[in-house]
């Protein structure tokens, strides 16, 4: 006998006494709400989809409500908080993943004193369950940008270095170019930006090169110098080159404590056995840069962001003679064969105005 036909996505099996369900599965109260035996026969109506009948061949097929419980489970730990983080009752994120583990004919879930830990198996399904859903978001997005007119659109996440310098003449180039296609760009630390590339968050980024990128593929992007910007009549201010050491001699100015930039000043002077006295933590490069042509300390920067900001000779540029100044940026990228014909479209213009 024929395979019965799939609707909304699942295979109805032959059912027995199916007049009889299909007159309780029309049962309504005056409200329009489903009656008890509605209900049940509901979850039978369930719970026979998902058992095999002997002798028919069994389709894996997943339900995406299904999928999410488990990534939000997997996320809290916890089926009560996961089960509330998709708005499901307890009682029915329980029935679910039981469904989703007879499904996959493995345990996803260790039930410890410290809540819910991913068995190997549930490992292995989480990474692809991530796949899943940032493809649809993917798709979505797409699909959207279709009916909007676009055809097109790239989420991109960049540190702050680039987004502060190469980085907006070259984007600003490529969609005048390119006028049906959008780029949602983000600022984030490189560390951050891997991960999100990774796990389909983003679908390219530029970091700091000397970033462990993984099994991401990897494209240079641009060089540059991190200086010392500080005001005309700063003690170092004549000067033409001092190494850090020297310069944390004098009071700085920095970025906010989260960003990538402060991490590495703060980082650096430790590891040469100097103290670093900021006198005031700003959000971006604009800010520090005034702050520092007044005379309140000195900034750490990267060149192009200098030239970028400021106009010249406004402030003294000091170069650095430590070694690790020089900067070098890349772009990360999951794998350039499988995206979008305008992401490809981005990297290689970025590629062109590669400034190695």
């Amino acid at each position: 006998m024929a395979d019965p036909p799939d609707i909304a996505g699942h295979r109805i099996g032959r059912i027995r006494t199916a007049t009889g369900r299909a007159a309780l599965l029309r049962k309504t109260d005056r409200n329009g709400h489903r009656s008890k035996q509605h209900a049940e026969a509901s979850r039978v109506d369930y719970r026979h989809r998902q058992e095999a009948v002997p002798g028919e061949r069994t389709d894996m097929r997943y339900d995406l409500v299904d999928l999410k419980l488990f990534r939000a489970i997997a996320e809290t730990s916890s089926l009560s908080a996961g089960a509330s983080q998709i708005f499901l009752s307890p009682g029915s994120a329980s029935y679910r993943l039981k469904n989703l583990e007879r499904l996959v004919g493995t345990p996803l879930f260790t039930r410890t004193p410290k809540g819910m830990l991913l068995t190997r198996a549930g490992e292995s399904l989480l990474r692809h369950v991530i796949t899943v859903f940032s493809d649809l978001e993917r798709m979505h997005s797409e699909l959207s940008s279709f009916a909007g007119g676009m055809r097109g659109n790239i989420r991109l996440h960049a540190n702050s270095s680039s987004l502060n310098g190469f980085l907006p003449g070259d984007l600003s180039r490529f969609l005048v170019e390119n006028r049906q296609c959008n780029i949602d760009l983000e600022e984030h630390n490189s560390d951050d930006i891997v991960m999100s590339v990774s796990d389909g968050t983003a679908d390219l980024g530029v970091v700091a090169s000397e970033i462990e990128s993984g099994s991401l593929q990897v494209f240079p992007y641009a060089n540059d110098r991190l200086v010392l910007a500080m005001s005309l009549t700063h003690p170092l201010s004549s000067r033409q080159a001092v190494y850090l050491e020297e310069a944390l001699e004098h009071d700085f100015v920095c970025m906010h404590r989260s960003s990538s930039n402060f991490q590495f000043l703060s980082q650096t002077a430790a590891r040469i056995g100097k103290s670093l006295n900021t006198r005031i933590h700003a959000h971006n490069f604009a800010t520090v840069l005034q702050l520092s042509r007044e005379n309140v300390g000195i900034a750490l920067v990267p060149n192009r962001v200098v030239e970028n900001t400021l106009p010249a000779g406004s402030c003294a540029i000091v170069a650095l003679s430590d070694d690790w100044a020089e900067r070098k940026l890349k772009i990360v990228v999951h794998d350039i064969s499988k995206t979008s014909h305008f992401t490809r479209a981005l990297v290689d213009h970025l590629l062109l105005s590669n400034r190695q």
